[in-house]
């Protein structure tokens, strides 16, 4: 059984069990967690919009941290102009506990 998830404007196939990684949440950790699915697949086949209205996923929050530092560099040729930022895009790690229809 699996489910796709929305949160953050992406969207995420998760199934029971799995850590994902998903844009940062207002949540502690060990706190539990929400979403809504927008699809979800089980034996009785998938169920998409009407459906699916019902479905729930509940996770657990594991983390709150970072992804690894990127370089972000803009340059404009024979004008000497250079420009270099790193960036680290915050995240929370939940761990999907459940899928309920």
């Amino acid at each position: 059984m699996y489910a796709i998830i929305e949160n953050g404007g992406k969207q995420y196939k998760v199934s029971e069990g799995d850590v994902v990684r998903v844009e940062k949440l207002k949540a502690e950790i060990g706190e539990e967690v929400s979403f809504r699915a927008l699809m979800v697949s089980d034996e009785g086949g998938v169920k998409l919009g009407k459906e699916a209205e019902g479905a729930k996923v509940t996770a657990k929050v594991e983390a709150q941290d970072k992804f690894r530092k990127i370089i972000v560099f803009k340059y404009k040729s024979k004008k000497n102009e250079r420009k270099k930022q790193g960036h680290r895009q915050p995240f929370t790690a939940v761990r999907i506990e459940k899928i309920t229809l």
